[in-house]
Order: structure tokens, then C-alpha cells, then sequence
């Protein structure tokens, strides 16, 4: 019996051994620490957009008929009012002669409404005074009154044929006119979809002929910004962008303008951010895909601060023993705020090998890094950014490696 008890005990000695054990080890724990550095920061928004010229016209025809002549090609270089292209005219002169006949014929007809006017007139005015010395009938003055009044009226028909004849003239040559098709603007021709001998229909709606670029040397580029990013955006902030063509060229431009209008597709929401560029040496062509960073926001020669340290947090039993241990700038906690109304962050440091939280104001950040506005860092310190556990490594690679089961 007594063997039995004494071999309990042992077992009762050995739990509360590995239990005591188990509970009061600590975790043999490195940190990863970054020095702290003073650099340039700079705040950005990234958006592709497409170049294009500041203005382009479309030319287009008023009036259907077949190309008879072509003065122009691409990247031609045309001034206002120049001829560009002509339509045959042949059926244009014939409406022309046409409408120009129809007018000759109403003014005739109404010289003649106005001689019988006339006629008409002389012939009433006898019979009123031969009337009032009744030599005439009645019957007879008041015919020629009807026919007075019947000529004063061929007379105002006449007119009105003569002002429709002549719309109808002067639209033939409107349409003559606009045969001959010219550029309304200076510029550079930079599409033309037609050739010679190729039907133009104007019926419905005006085709276009020829795209001309008013000025290739101002280029503005229409960047799509992201809903999250659209309220950094602000005219005249400079711009920096890139494009195929060039990969090592960085070309230079500004805001312009913010457009107010979305743009959503698959549910995504941009809004059109145009950046104007000076492309005096020609580089850039319209239809070019440019990758756009907008400068937002810019300190040089701050304290930059990695923004992996502000996600960092040490493990709960470090986290204890680090606030036990009495951190740097508890002053303000890390969820007050300072006077400027700036929320305050917390990061850790090492101190006699533990970690120890700092509390710090931030300000402007960039892809990577973040700048300190206040707080007890200085140039040089060190910060951690990675906790990187040993007991797990050596656990892990000292684990039996199990072979397929049967």
C-alpha cells in the first residue's frame, strides 16, 4: 500500500512540475529594428489616363456626294479657311440653275401681276368718274373694283413666289458652298477616313471627314482617380507621368481640372482628373497611355518613420512586460490626441532588450514611410518593426517528419 502511495506522489510531483513548467517559461523572442532616418516624403496618387490633344475638331459635310478631290493627308498642316476636300459639284451647279430659273420666272410673273395691277387701277378710276356722270352701269364699276382688288392680291402672291424662289436659290448655293469643305481651324490633321471617289451620306447625321488637332504642343491627359483618392486632388498640383514610347523619359505637367461628373464601371467609381502637359519638342502623340503619379503633398528633410512600425504590436506577455517595464512619452495615450487635434500613435523601441512603446504625432506618409511630426524619436533611433519568435523555429524544424500512412 505504501508503494503504491509513494509512486502517486512521485506522479503528482512530476504533473506539478511540467504544469509549473509549461505556465512560467518564457519565449526566447528576437526583434527586427529599422533606424530611424531623415529624407524627403512625398504623397501620391497613381491613375493611368490617355493623351490627347487640348482641342480637336472633327470636320465633317453638310452635303452627300462623292469625294472628287483629297489636298490633304495625315499630319498635314492646315490653316483656317483652307480647302481641305471637294465633293462633286456637278449636281450642286444643276440645283443652282435650277433654283436660279425658278427665280428669273417668278420675277416675271410678278412684273406681270404688277402691270395688270396697274391695268386694273386706270380701269376702276375711269369707271368712277363715269359713274358719277352715269354714262356706266353700276355693274360695270363694281367689276373693275373686283378686279382692282384681285390684282392687289396676284400682286402680294407674285412677291411671296419670288421670296420662296429665292430661298430655295440660295440654299443650292448654300449646298454649292459647302462642297468645297475647309478647315475651321489651324492645326495638324491627325485622322482622315476618307478617300477619293468614296460616297458621303449626310442624310441622319454628319460624318467626319478629317480630325484636326488645334495645337500638338499643349497635350492634356484625362486620368481616371479613384473615389478614395479624389478628395486629395487640387488644381495646380504638379504631375509626373510616363508612357510606353518612353519608358525613361519623365514627362512633366499640372492639374487642370476636376470634373465632377463619375464614371462607374463594375461598380468601380473614378472621376476625370485632366493634366496638362507642354509638349513643345512633339514627343507625346494623341492615343498615348500615360501612367500618372499626382504629387498631393511634399516634406523635405523630416524624420521618416517605416509604416511597417506603426503596425507592429508586441505578443500579449511582451506587451505586459513592456508596459511594466515604463515606455517613453506615456504622457499622452495613444488614443488621445495632440493639441492640433492630430490623432496620436503608438510605436516600440527596444530597451534592455524589451520592447517599449513610444507615443508620436504623425503626419504626411507615402508608399512606404511616415513622417514624425512630435514625439521622444530622434535620428538614429531604432524601431521595431518584426517580432520574430526562435522557440517556434526550433520547435518546428525539430518535428518528426511523419511518412504516408498505409
Amino acid at each position: 500500500m505504501k508503494k503504491y502511495i509513494f509512486i502517486s506522489l512521485i506522479l503528482l510531483v512530476i504533473i506539478a512540475s511540467s504544469i509549473w513548467y509549461m505556465t512560467n517559461r518564457t519565449t526566447e523572442s528576437s526583434y527586427k529594428t529599422v533606424r530611424i532616418e531623415k529624407g524627403n516624403i512625398v504623397s501620391l496618387i497613381s491613375a493611368t489616363g490617355t493623351v490627347n490633344a487640348v482641342k480637336t475638331v472633327q470636320v465633317g459635310s453638310q452635303v452627300s456626294g462623292t469625294i472628287q478631290k483629297l489636298y490633304v493627308d495625315y499630319n498635314s498642316r492646315v490653316k483656317q479657311g483652307q480647302i481641305i476636300a471637294e465633293i462633286d459639284p456637278s449636281l450642286f451647279l444643276a440645283q443652282v440653275e435650277q433654283a436660279r430659273g425658278n427665280n428669273l420666272s417668278s420675277q416675271a410673273a410678278l412684273q406681270k401681276a404688277r402691270v395688270t395691277l396697274a391695268d386694273a387701277k386706270r380701269t376702276m378710276e375711269r369707271n368712277k368718274t363715269l359713274i358719277n356722270q352715269g354714262i356706266v352701269a353700276q355693274s360695270d364699276f363694281d367689276a373693275s373694283q373686283t378686279a382692282f382688288d384681285s390684282a392687289v392680291a396676284g400682286v402680294k402672291s407674285a412677291e411671296a413666289g419670288v421670296t420662296q424662289t429665292r430661298g430655295s436659290l440660295m440654299q443650292a448655293e448654300t449646298n454649292l458652298k459647302n462642297s468645297v469643305i475647309r478647315s475651321p481651324v489651324d492645326g495638324v490633321v491627325i485622322s482622315r477616313s476618307i478617300d477619293v471617289g468614296q460616297t458621303v451620306a449626310a442624310s441622319f447625321q454628319t460624318p467626319t471627314l478629317f480630325s484636326i488637332a488645334q495645337d500638338l504642343t499643349k497635350m492634356q491627359i484625362e486620368t481616371s482617380v479613384d473615389e478614395a483618392d479624389i478628395s486629395r486632388a487640387q488644381l495646380d498640383q504638379p504631375a509626373t507621368f510616363t508612357v510606353d514610347a518612353y519608358p525613361e523619359k519623365v514627362f512633366k505637367g499640372k492639374v487642370t481640372q476636376i470634373r465632377s461628373a463619375p464614371i462607374t464601371v463594375q461598380n468601380v467609381v473614378t472621376y476625370i482628373v485632366v493634366v496638362q502637359v507642354d509638349n513643345r519638342d512633339l514627343h507625346l502623340k494623341p492615343g498615348m497611355t500615360a501612367n500618372v503619379s499626382i504629387e498631393t503633398g511634399r516634406r523635405d528633410g523630416v524624420l521618416k518613420l517605416p509604416a511597417a512600425a506603426l503596425r507592429f504590436r508586441p505578443k500579449t506577455g511582451d506587451e505586459t512586460k513592456a508596459l511594466k517595464h515604463g515606455g517613453m512619452g506615456q504622457k499622452q495615450g495613444g488614443g488621445q490626441k495632440a493639441k492640433n487635434g492630430a490623432p496620436n500613435q503608438k510605436v516600440y523601441i527596444l530597451k534592455d532588450d524589451k520592447p517599449v512603446p513610444v507615443t508620436i504625432r504623425t503626419g504626411l506618409s507615402d508608399t512606404g514611410f511616415t513622417e514624425i511630426v512630435e514625439g521622444d524619436l530622434k535620428e538614429g533611433n531604432e524601431v521595431i518593426v518584426e517580432q520574430i519568435d526562435k522557440s517556434k523555429k526550433k520547435s518546428g524544424s525539430g518535428s518528426p517528419h511523419m511518412g504516408p500512412r498505409f
